[in-house]
């Protein structure tokens, strides 16, 4: 498969290093955007660093090359073998490339932060201590937060990074019907914050 493309805006004397990826599933395409976009106007100046992955995900679809969600491919406490459906986690958790190359970049850093974009569920979803930041993506994206997104999510990302590792998680989910250039430029400025101001 390609290789996973990791992009660093930091400085050496950084406060907060705060990792960003787009197109976990690979038919949700609006991260990759927004991360690009922004990468084309910023540069490395600012308090924090920021880690951008464009696209994890270069399937097209929502699982990944090999079929499986990786959103259910972390290994938590709660993954289990379940049905080969759009949401099947694999055979074994940390089975996928993907999974393996964030469970690594995870383990290597300490990130105060982390932020994923998803579709089209038009939330900022939170998992471990990252109420205040929910609120603060909430204000400028215009999403309401939520600490449950409504159904169980065995060997999820957010349960990995937030729940476990309590490390402050953020999947916003973006309204798909929602005009992407408007959402660019809420997305810029949330940028901009992470970068200078969180």
């Amino acid at each position: 498969m390609n290789s996973i493309d990791l992009i660093k805006l930091e400085n050496s004397n950084y406060d907060k290093k705060i990792l960003i990826i787009g197109v976990f599933h690979g038919d949700e395409f609006q991260g990759e955007y927004f991360i690009n976009s922004y990468l084309k106007k910023s540069s490395t100046n600012g308090k924090n660093s920021l880690y951008f992955i464009p696209k994890l995900n270069p399937s097209g679809t929502r699982k990944n090359l090999n079929g499986v969600d990786l959103n259910r491919n972390f290994p938590t406490k709660n993954w289990v073998l379940g049905e080969n459906n759009d949401y099947f986690g694999g055979l074994e958790p940390n089975s996928e490339k993907e999974t393996r190359f964030l469970v690594d970049l995870i383990d290597k850093n300490k990130f105060n932060a982390i932020i994923t974009i998803h579709a089209p569920y038009k939330t900022v979803n939170y998992d471990g201590p990252a109420e205040s930041l929910a609120q603060k993506i909430s204000d400028f994206i215009g999403y309401p937060t939520s600490s449950d997104i409504g159904y169980p999510t065995p060997g999820s990302f957010g349960t990995y990074c937030g729940v476990e590792k309590q490390i402050p998680t953020i999947t916003i989910e973006i309204d798909e019907e929602e005009d992407i250039e408007k959402l660019n430029t809420k997305f810029h400025s949330l940028f901009e914050y992470l970068k200078n101001e969180y």
